[in-house]
């Protein structure tokens, strides 16, 4: 019924009791997760997760915080993306919220990182699992060129535009809208059921049904009532749940809609 489309079940908080957390998500009615790598040194365990169990899944990539780690080409990145079971790249993206006194001049390297993941995934015919913080004009502005999403892209004209989704969305209404025109879904998580979360709740009632995602970014970001606990896929639920009250309709049908939507960006889980 439930896809929690982004979840980190390789994390140790998860990953000592794979068993349990399946069991629950089988509890929860959730019927399947996709397990997201941050980091080349951790893609084994997150393919052995989805090589391992039916209803996960896996992608591949390097989170723009993560530094002192292996730095991927889009030849590794396309080598390990034709393992069984990868269905993205990702997740990936640029994040400016801890520059550590660096500039944002200084992040060259992260917007480097971000292309390379840009070119595998129009290269591999993926979506690419994009994360944003406190950058979400860069990053706009590099799926549009790199992504051939916008007018002017020079980068890989002889590929199909990029697709993509934005995940944990906490922008403003006027980057959902420009990632909706862009032809992106967009995720939510359990920060919109926090009461903190009131402008974020408005940006789900303007995202159309057909171009929404949800996800619980496990193990953190536990929805309401079990935040500041530890998170995991069989609380998305309550993530379909807050949203079905923001829309007026049922959670059957978010669950059905964000299931479609899952099977129409991610294609490749139905092959």
């Amino acid at each position: 019924m439930f896809t929690d489309s982004h979840c980190h079940l390789s994390f140790p908080e998860l990953r000592h009791d794979i068993a349990g957390v399946l069991q629950a998500m089988s509890s929860a009615g959730v019927d399947r997760a996709l397990t997201i790598c941050t980091t080349l040194e951790e893609f084994e365990d997150v393919h052995a997760l989805a090589a391992g169990h039916a209803q996960l899944w896996a992608t591949v990539g390097v989170h723009p915080d993560n530094e002192g780690v292996r730095e991927p080409s889009v030849d590794e990145l396309l080598a390990l993306a034709r393992r069984p079971r990868v269905v993205g790249i990702g997740e990936t993206g640029l994040d400016y919220y801890r520059l550590n006194g660096r500039s944002v001049a200084d992040m060259a390297w992260q917007r480097e990182r971000f292309r390379v993941h840009i070119e595998a995934a129009r290269r591999a015919d993926l979506p690419v699992v994009v994360h944003t913080r406190s950058a979400s004009e860069d990053t706009l502005a590099m799926l549009g060129h790199h992504g051939g999403l916008s007018a002017g892209d020079d980068a890989l004209p002889d590929l199909a535009p990029l697709r993509g989704v934005l995940h944990c969305f906490t922008e403003t209404e006027a980057v959902a809208r420009a990632a909706l025109d862009m032809g992106l879904y967009i995720s939510f998580s359990g920060i919109i059921t926090f009461k903190n979360a009131a402008d974020l709740r408005e940006v789900v009632r303007l995202v159309p049904m057909d171009r929404i995602l949800i996800e619980t970014d496990s193990p953190y970001l536990a929805p309401v009532p079990y935040r500041g606990k530890t998170n995991s896929p069989a609380l998305v639920p309550y993530v379909a749940a807050c949203i079905a009250d923001v829309k007026g309709v049922s959670v059957e049908s978010v669950a059905e809609s964000s299931s479609r939507n899952f099977e129409a960006l991610f294609s490749a889980v139905l092959s």
